[in-house]
């Protein structure tokens, strides 16, 4: 667990930092996505941080109230990146006309907020594990219902790119994974408090430590052009092998 911890942020903070860099390039009034994947590991630095502070203080309330409060909000910003690519695809005129920096500022203004109702039952101890697993577990439903319903709408587009559909259906599928293997054992043991049990809480602890390692893949499905290169060699495998198939 000691090495582990100390290892997440080594790693973590310098790409975290450079992905950051290379995604506010991107921020323009036509494409709103990276706010909400800059906010996400905004959100991953503060618990990349909080872990040092588990490291170097052992014991402090302030880094473990914080570490919390940032893991509430990235749940919260991988919905808004799944809803994000959902509007794009399932309501393209409305959305196009609607998505601005600044209805983008405001959503962030509010997941950065929403983590403030875990605050009252930290700090008198009453029943928070059990808030702090419905917190978690609010945003299954909607990651499965974007993801749904984008794969539906995809399935009728003509008009979109076959790069731009993978690079869609990739974004949800990497937030409904990191979801799914991360975050649902944590919520399972906060909601079975009753039979806790020491090797599987260290399990889930270590996979929450890993969420902010496994958010820096998003950048590769945001940035225009990375998905292409990752999948080139074997669309050239693919072509080659057609090639050198005999005729009949």
């Amino acid at each position: 667990m000691l090495v582990m911890t100390c290892t997440i942020p080594a790693i973590g903070l310098p790409l975290t930092l450079m992905a950051i860099y290379a995604l506010y390039s991107m921020v323009r009034n036509d494409h709103t996505a990276p706010i909400y994947v800059i906010n996400l590991l905004l959100s991953d630095l503060i618990q990349l941080s909080c872990m040092i502070c588990e490291v170097v203080l052992v014991d402090d309330a302030i880094a473990f109230f914080m570490y919390h409060y940032s893991l509430i909000a990235s749940v919260g910003f991988m919905v808004c990146i799944a809803m994000e690519r959902y509007l794009v695809i399932a309501w393209p005129l409305w959305y196009r006309f609607r998505r601005t920096i600044k209805s983008s500022m405001v959503v962030c203004v509010l997941i950065w907020s929403l983590p403030i109702i875990y605050i009252v039952p930290l700090y008198y101890y009453i029943n928070k594990d059990v808030i702090h697993a419905i917190l978690l577990l609010l945003p299954f439903p909607l990651l499965l219902f974007f993801l749904g319903g984008t794969l539906k709408a995809l399935s009728a587009s003509t008009s979109v790119p076959n790069d731009e559909k993978l690079r869609i259906v990739g974004v949800l599928l990497l937030v409904l994974l990191i979801y799914t293997l991360l975050f649902m054992p944590s919520i399972i043991l906060d909601l079975n408090y009753f039979t806790f049990n020491y090797v599987y809480y260290g399990a889930s602890t270590m996979l929450l430590k890993l969420s902010p390692l496994a958010d820096l893949a998003l950048y590769i499905f945001i940035r225009k052009g990375t998905i292409e290169l990752l999948v080139s060699p074997c669309c050239c495998r693919i072509y080659c092998s057609d090639i050198s198939r005999p005729t009949v």
